[in-house]
């Protein structure tokens, strides 16, 4: 076949829809700020220019998905969207490449009038064994829950095993660890009295090659294996009730793991007998840089890696709103009869089951979201989550997407910017805060934090700090804190930016970078434990300070104190903690 190749990449997509940024002036910015007490998450998105606080449901979904949408079934019960998407989830998961895909959703394209193929092949077709059971096998052992988003099913997940644990040993501390807890399942995790551990090689993540890129991806979000063995014995067994591996590993900067550790994790799990769980937000990114950089898959498609890697665990939660390619959706699974649903279930003498942990997650899925069939989601959205599955598949697109990450990373270390981590991830771009200034801000000075701040004031770039502050590097033991990487992540928005929105990014960090000794640390004051606790900070109403400071409501009112020292803080602490 011939080629007349180019030093340029070709285009994988165009736009069809277009949307304006408005002007927003500093003084606009600042007004906000001020009025938003200074949350970063609370600033309106109308007035910023680039917004990369997280590619979590900000999708620019396709022509596919869009047209998909208008199948919607909103039936209260059993719409025909639950079936497609569970189908879905089997062909991508389970059934080991695309020469082995039923693709459902196409007999709902077709409004396929067949109502015996409907029926055999949709409604009531049987599985069992796997993520998905079908037909009457999910009503006997519900094993798949359609939730609205991955926070949620994380939130589902760690309550029921929590009130199981509570139940059967009282008062004990379990232990969870994990190649990279994201802030959300850590922040779950804490919340059912475990202690979460991240465990991998934190100098690997800093090591930058000559010229800022990788022949290979090293894969530096590997759990350490070593370490997670010397854990497990050091705890007990039986005080570890799960393992988890983000994938790709959103902690520690959006780096892949391999299947040779994901293989070797599960090795480790069995011997123990520790259910295994994925959190898969990125499932489809992790499969493009094994199928890029690992041995033995090069001529593998995206899904027959996907197959192999969830052949490895017990379980998964999932944000469909990632590698969904999708605004809304989430997953929870366990395999049949595996090993979750063996640890988790309550048996009589004989063996029968006693209380199927599948019915209790079902229980609490429909209490909080509705039934189990659209779990809080709209027919529509489940069927643009279906599509957006398949197109999660697509190499050119898994190549463009990481590829501006790239070039975002690569501009950054070519503009001098230190702390860059490379190579990029799968979704975004990850500033060392500790490099970036020149090691000469504490870890209680929150200088990340204020980083983030000051691009949003000064150029209307909103980014997520996931480092010191968000991940509570204070509220941390000596040993967990070892385990904080202190980082700015910049995420990349699926199928959205172009090229002048990076450049624009990267001539403003630069800028900033510049004049890094003007950035202001942050000072917390009040609201240190509260969970999650970027989501809710305040920040004072002045940011010309050199220290910000938390607010703290102060009868009634919220006031601000630049000095812990300060005989007005004192009283208002004093009254806080009462």
């Amino acid at each position: 076949m011939k080629n007349y190749s180019l030093d340029v990449p070709a285009p994988v997509s165009l736009s069809y829809v277009t949307r304006n940024i408005p002007e927003v002036s500093v003084e606009q910015r600042e007004r906000a700020l001020k009025a938003t007490h200074y949350n970063e998450f609370a600033f309106p998105a109308g007035l910023l220019t680039v917004d990369m606080l997280s590619d979590s449901g900000t999708t620019s979904m396709t022509d596919v998905q869009w047209s998909a949408m208008f199948l919607g079934d909103e039936s209260y019960g059993r719409n025909k969207g639950y079936y497609v998407l569970l189908d879905a989830f089997r062909d991508i998961f389970e059934r080991g490449g695309e020469k082995n895909w039923k693709r459902s959703i196409d007999l709902v394209r077709t409004d396929c009038r067949d109502m015996d193929r409907m029926i055999d092949e949709l409604y009531l077709a049987e599985y069992e064994g796997g993520f998905f059971n079908g037909g009457a096998a999910q009503l006997e052992r519900p094993n798949a829950f359609i939730i609205q988003q991955g926070r949620a099913a994380e939130s589902v997940l760690m309550e029921i095993v929590r009130n199981v644990l509570a139940q059967r040993c009282p008062g004990k501390v379990f232990t969870i660890p994990s190649n990279g807890h994201f802030d959300t399942t850590e922040g779950n995790i804490k919340q059912m009295g475990s202690v979460p551990r991240n465990l991998y090689d934190r100098q690997l993540l800093f090591e930058v090659p000559e010229g800022g890129r990788y022949e290979k991806n090293p894969f530096k979000g590997n759990m350490d294996i070593e370490k997670l063995e010397q854990l497990i014995q050091a705890t007990g067994p039986e005080n570890v009730p799960l393992i988890f591996s983000c994938i790709t590993n959103n902690t520690v900067c959006g780096q892949a793991v391999s299947m040779a550790n994901l293989r070797e994790v599960s090795r480790i799990a069995r011997k123990y007998e520790i259910p295994y769980i994925y959190d898969a937000a990125r499932w489809a990114e992790n499969a493009y840089f094994i199928k890029m950089n690992e041995d033995g898959y090069a001529d593998k498609s995206i899904a027959e890696i996907a197959s192999e890697m969830f052949g490895y665990c017990d379980g998964f939660t999932m944000s469909a709103k990632k590698d969904g390619h999708s605004n809304m959706g989430g997953m929870l699974a366990f395999r049949d009869r595996g090993l979750f649903w063996k640890k988790f279930s309550e048996f009589n003498a004989d063996g029968s089951v006693k209380t199927d942990v599948g019915v209790l997650l079902k229980v609490k899925q429909i209490s909080c979201y509705g039934n189990d069939s659209y779990g809080g989601m709209s027919g529509r959205d489940i069927m643009a989550l279906t599509a957006g599955l398949y197109e999660s598949c697509n190499v050119s697109y898994l190549e463009h997407r990481i590829k501006q990450c790239e070039y975002l990373a690569e501009g950054f270390f070519k503009a001098g910017v230190k702390g860059v981590v490379l190579p990029a991830g799968g979704h975004g771009v990850y500033i060392n805060m500790d490099e970036f200034f020149d090691g000469r801000r504490s870890h209680e000075s929150f200088a990340g934090q204020g980083f983030s701040i000051e691009l949003i004031r000064r150029y209307g770039i909103r980014t997520a700090e996931l480092g010191d502050y968000s991940m509570e590097y204070d509220l941390k033991t000596p040993e967990q804190q070892a385990e904080v990487c202190n980082v700015v992540r910049f995420a990349v928005n699926r199928s959205q930016l172009s090229r002048e929105h990076l450049d624009y990014v990267i001539a403003a960090v630069k800028a900033l970078y510049e004049d890094r000794e003007s950035i202001p640390n942050v000072r917390i004051v009040a609201g240190r434990e509260l969970p999650m606790r970027h989501f809710h900070a305040f920040l004072p109403a002045s940011c010309t300070a050199p220290v910000f400071s938390y607010c703290i409501a102060y009868n009634g009112r919220i006031r601000a104190y630049k000095d812990p020292g300060d005989p007005l803080w004192k009283e208002a602490s004093l009254q806080h903690n009462q």
